[in-house]
């Protein structure tokens, strides 16, 4: 026998029917033309009273961009405008402090400026900080600068008395990369002021990074080491040797001769001046 006709149904089968065929969920009390031009979205004002409101979407909620601002005191230009500024170590100190150096800054614990004493005749300058260096905030106090620590004190020099001690790059790089020639230009900037301010009668460059950086060579550490060079920084002209890394002689200990030679030519310089 064939089924009624729907519209010969009761209310009560003529549901079961619009079941049947998968209409069982209505959306709104009210029949809408989806065919005339008028309606272009059902009405979700008039809500059955039963009705549930839909659940919030699930999952983090979208978070517009915001638009990208310029960086206000990054660059080698900026970094010399702002390392003229300084008239003080503490100015210094602090416009490093402030300075914008992107991600190798950002990646930093801290920014590790100098130690020692202010105003030494010996001002040494590495590379870069280490892990120790970064955690403490000061320049040469693993291993390496223990090291450090020895070779100038076997000459009767130590950093609380008449050795200032300083780095190329404040900030450590990521993985204790050495510092490539856009961050060398970066600092320089504020190496070269940070000279000018120490006043130094002997400068250290210690390692290879310092060396050809402050010397504008591309000579490597093992053709530079123990030969005297002159640096002319804001009209000062300053005795500058390059000497091994104390990291470097700890992987080589038979090259500790050399950074003996090295420290009694520093000595010997001293005494002369």
């Amino acid at each position: 026998m064939s089924s009624p006709e729907p519209q010969h149904m009761d209310p009560a089968s003529l549901l079961a029917w619009h079941i049947a065929m998968g209409a069982d969920e209505a959306i709104d009390i009210d029949p809408i033309d989806r065919f005339t031009t008028e309606v272009q979205a059902p009405v979700i004002a008039r809500q059955h009273p039963q009705a549930q409101k839909p659940a919030p979407p699930s999952g983090p909620r979208p978070v517009a961009a915001k638009p990208v601002q310029a960086v206000v005191g990054a660059g080698p230009e900026a970094a010399g405008r702002v390392a003229a500024e300084a008239s003080t170590l503490e100015e210094l100190k602090a416009a490093m402090e402030a300075f914008d150096g992107g991600l190798l800054k950002r990646s930093a614990k801290n920014t590790v400026f100098a130690d020692g004493t202010p105003g030494a005749p010996i001002m040494v300058i590495g590379e870069a900080p280490g892990a120790d260096e970064d955690r403490e905030g000061k320049p040469f106090v693993g291993m390496s600068g223990q090291l450090l620590d020895k070779i100038l004190g076997a000459a009767g020099f130590s950093r609380t008395e008449n050795v200032y001690i300083t780095n190329m790059v404040p900030w450590r790089p990521l993985g204790n990369a050495t510092p490539d020639g856009a961050t060398i230009a970066m600092c320089m900037p504020f190496v070269k002021r940070h000279i000018e301010l120490a006043k130094p009668k002997v400068i250290l460059m210690v390692g290879g990074v310092s060396a050809k950086a402050l010397l504008g060579t591309e000579e490597g550490i093992t053709r530079l080491r123990g030969r005297w060079k002159e640096l002319d920084i804001g009209g000062q002209k300053i005795a500058a040797l390059p000497v091994y890394h104390p990291a470097y002689l700890l992987r080589q200990p038979a090259l500790k001769g050399h950074a003996w030679r090295d420290i009694l030519s520093v000595k010997r310089k001293l005494s002369l001046s």
